[in-house]
C-alpha cells in the first residue's frame, strides 16, 4: 500500500525519510523528535521527549542513571505497551 499524499506531504515539510523513522527536531520549541508512526493502514504524527534533555541512556553506567532509566520505563509502561502509536513508545525506543 502506497503512503497517502497528505502524509507524504508532512513528511517531506518535516524532512522525514520515511515512515516509522524518527527524527531529531533541535528547532521546535518543546519536543526533540518527531516521527511519522505508522500502524496496519493508520498514520499519526508523533512528537516526543523533551527538548534539551538527554535520557539515562541505552547503556547506563552510573547507579542513579539505571534508578532514572528504570524509573522512567516503570511510569510509562502502560503508553509503551500501546505500540508504535503513542509517544512513549518512540521515546523508549530512541532515548531510553
Amino acid at each position: 500500500m502506497a503512503v497517502p499524499e497528505r502524509v507524504q506531504a508532512t513528511m517531506q515539510r518535516l524532512g522525514l525519510e520515511g515512515v516509522n523513522k524518527p527524527r531529531r527536531t533541535p528547532s521546535h520549541p518543546t519536543k526533540s523528535h518527531v516521527v511519522m508512526a505508522k500502524e496496519g493502514n493508520v498514520y499519526r504524527l508523533k512528537r516526543f521527549g523533551q527538548q534539551g534533555v538527554t535520557g539515562a541512556g541505552k547503556n547506563p553506567k552510573t547507579a542513579a542513571q539505571k534508578a532514572r532509566r528504570a524509573g522512567w520505563k516503570a511510569r510509562h509502561a502502560k503508553n509503551i505497551a500501546k505500540g508504535k502509536l503513542s509517544a512513549a513508545y518512540w521515546a523508549d525506543k530512541v532515548k531510553w
